[in-house]
């Protein structure tokens, strides 16, 4: 008896810190945690895999580009060195990632659940996207969002042709190519104090941006006159990516715990758009702006006005000539997807 207990015991105690042993997954990110994306991933996404694989793995966050700024963030999780995961923005690293510059060039796109269902149909169904994202190391474990498209004017605005003639500041190349089609005079120019001071002297007439980046740069102060639809969609993809020596050397077991995590965050992540994008124009109306939900045919309108679908195919034929890949291909299979969201 005494022996079978001590036998026992002993394995208890050798067991023991296998049992328990915890893997910590560094990640980074180029934003502070105060806004949805990053609350979400801290809230929900995080926890999740925590919970999913009861306590095996745990995410170590650094936030505000203390490992990686936003232009490095790629390199940062493809090298692993530095971070083992890290949320990437495919419109700042263009030559790693041409494919994935095919989500902000449609104009008018799903919002909230709809929105989160297409990304994760694209992905499933368009095969190049993993295969771009393998390329570079990469494993994509959560697609994050962001927020709609807003128009910021310094004079009243009563529709969206109202840019004709003016000056609009945007960073896409893509929305440079809408405004100019749209009869604005596209403007390019670094984001922060110096696009606040152009709305104030006259020099700009106003932006195409996400609502929350106009409302955290306080562009009301100047341009108070806002116009924005949920479905003016930028194509805010942020990939959340794992470095694929990581993915690959952690258990099925824990490599399914995070797919569950995922899975739950989905669920979630609509409602927090659509919660966190009131709240967004509440603030904005706060603060003494003017802001005016589209109607659908407006949108189509200015859509049409902007040429965006020729500004696809001139862009995806030049871009197939140069890089070798599919481009007309992906665009035909993402446009069939984007019409079906809208049925």
């Amino acid at each position: 008896m005494t022996l079978r207990y001590t036998a026992a015991l002993l394995a208890a105690l050798f067991l023991a810190p296998a049992a328990s042993a915890e893997t910590v997954l560094r990640y980074s990110d180029h934003q502070p945690l105060d806004g949805m994306r990053t609350k979400f991933l801290s809230e929900v996404f995080f926890p999740a895999i925590k919970r999913e694989s009861r306590g095996r793995l745990r995410v170590e966050a650094q936030w505000n580009g203390e490992v990686a700024a936003a232009y490095d963030a790629l390199g940062a999780v493809a090298d692993g060195s530095a971070t083992d995961l890290a949320t990437t923005v495919p419109e700042y690293t263009a030559k790693e990632l041409p494919l994935h510059q095919l989500f902000k060039s449609f104009l008018v796109g799903p919002a909230g659940d709809e929105q989160v269902e297409l990304f994760r149909r694209v992905y499933r169904e368009i095969p190049e996207f993993s295969e771009e994202l393998d390329r570079n190391n990469l494993v994509p474990v959560f697609l994050g969002t962001g927020y709609p498209v807003a128009f910021f004017s310094t004079e009243p605005m009563s529709s969206l042709p109202g840019v004709a003639g003016g000056a609009w500041r945007s960073a896409s190349f893509w929305h440079l190519d809408f405004l100019e089609n749209a009869g604005a005079t596209p403007v390019r120019m670094h984001w922060g104090q110096e696009v606040y001071d152009a709305l104030r002297d006259g020099t700009l007439d106003g932006l195409m941006v996400n609502v929350d980046s106009g409302n955290d740069l306080k562009v009301y102060d100047h341009a108070p006159n806002v116009l924005l639809s949920r479905n003016l969609w930028l194509g805010h993809l942020y990939p959340v990516v794992m470095n694929k020596s990581v993915w690959a050397a952690l258990p099925h077991e824990d490599q399914q715990a995070i797919a569950r995590a995922a899975e739950y965050s989905y669920r979630q992540l609509g409602e927090v758009m659509d919660r966190s994008l009131e709240a967004e124009v509440q603030e904005l109306t706060a603060q003494g702006a003017t802001v005016r939900t589209l109607e659908p045919a407006e949108i189509e309108a200015f859509a049409t006005a902007t040429k965006y679908e020729e500004v696809q195919n001139d862009w995806a034929r030049e871009q197939e000539a140069e890089t070798g890949l599919p481009m007309l291909s992906v665009l035909d299979r993402m446009r069939v997807i984007m019409r079906d969201s809208a049925q």
